[in-house]
C-alpha cells in the first residue's frame, strides 16, 4: 500500500448563519480506509466535507494532509456532490462529464491528450458504462448517472474520494459497483470518504466509521462506534441499525 499521507482533522468548527453546524470535530483519517459518515438529518455530514474542501468557510481549525493543508493539494482529490445539486438538463453527454475529471490536468482550453482519453474510457469501462457514453447524462436513471460520476473521479487519479449520499435513489447493481470500486481504491491506498444514512446491511461495507451531530460522537472500527451508547447519544431515543453491524 502506498504511503499518500492522513487527513488529520484538527479543532474544526463550523456556522451557518447563527446556527452552529460543527462543533471542534478532532479526527484523523489513514490511507487505505474506507470511511463512512453517519449521523442524523442535520448532523453536519455533508458540511463536515464540503469544509474540509474548503467549499464553505469554516470557523476555527484546520485539515492537513501530510504535511500540507487538504485546500493545497484539491489536485489530488476528487468531489462528487449530493445528486440534488446537479443540474441535470445540462445538454453534456457521458463521455463530455467524464472527461471533465481530465479538465485540471490538461488546462481549460487545451486538446485532451491520448492518455487522458484512455483514463477516460478506463474509467467507463470499470463502472460498466461504456456503451452509454454518447448517451445525454440526464437521460440515464439515477444509478447509471452515479456511475458516471464515479467514472469522473476514478479518471481524476485523486488520492482521496469524497462522496456525499451517493446511494441515494440507485439500483442495487450500482450500489454493489460503488462498493466495489470504494473497497479496491481502499486497498490500492486511497483515502475514501462516503456520508451516507443506511444503517442497515451496507454499514458493514466500511472499515472506519465518523459517527457525528454536530460534534463528533466516535471514531474508529465499526465494533467501536456502533455501540448502544454511542447511537442514543447520536439519534437520541431507541434507534435500529444492523445488528451484526459490529
Amino acid at each position: 500500500m502506498e504511503g499518500y499521507g492522513a487527513i488529520a482533522i484538527d479543532h474544526l468548527s463550523v456556522n451557518y448563519r447563527s446556527l452552529q453546524a460543527l462543533r471542534n470535530i478532532n479526527v484523523t483519517l489513514q490511507p487505505g480506509q474506507l470511511v463512512g459518515i453517519f449521523g442524523p438529518n442535520g448532523a453536519g455530514k455533508s458540511t463536515l466535507v464540503k469544509a474540509m474542501l474548503g467549499l464553505i468557510p469554516v470557523v476555527t481549525g484546520q485539515v492537513q494532509w501530510g504535511s500540507r493543508p487538504l485546500g493545497q493539494q484539491l489536485d489530488r482529490t476528487a468531489y462528487v456532490p449530493q445528486r440534488s445539486q446537479i443540474d441535470w438538463t445540462f445538454p453534456a453527454t457521458v463521455w463530455d462529464v467524464v472527461m471533465m475529471g481530465r479538465v485540471r490536468q490538461t488546462g481549460w482550453f487545451n486538446r485532451f491528450s491520448t492518455p487522458s482519453r484512455r483514463l477516460a474510457a478506463e474509467a467507463l469501462e470499470r463502472v460498466g458504462m461504456s456503451e452509454f457514453s454518447d448517451r445525454r447524462i440526464g437521460a440515464l436513471s439515477g444509478g447509471q448517472q452515479q456511475r458516471v460520476f464515479l467514472a469522473r473521479a476514478l479518471a481524476q487519479q485523486a488520492d482521496a474520494f469524497f462522496f456525499d449520499e451517493p446511494f441515494v435513489g440507485v439500483d442495487q447493481k450500482t450500489e454493489e459497483v460503488l462498493f466495489r470500486i470504494f473497497q479496491e481504491l481502499a486497498e490500492d491506498g486511497k483515502i475514501v470518504m462516503v456520508v451516507n444514512h443506511d444503517l442497515g446491511e451496507s454499514i458493514t461495507h466500511f472499515n472506519h466509521l465518523l459517527l457525528l451531530n454536530r460534534e463528533l460522537i466516535a471514531a474508529g472500527p465499526r465494533d467501536r462506534v456502533l455501540t448502544r451508547d454511542n447511537m442514543t447519544r447520536a439519534y437520541g431515543g431507541h434507534v435500529q441499525f444492523f445488528s451484526n453491524a459490529a
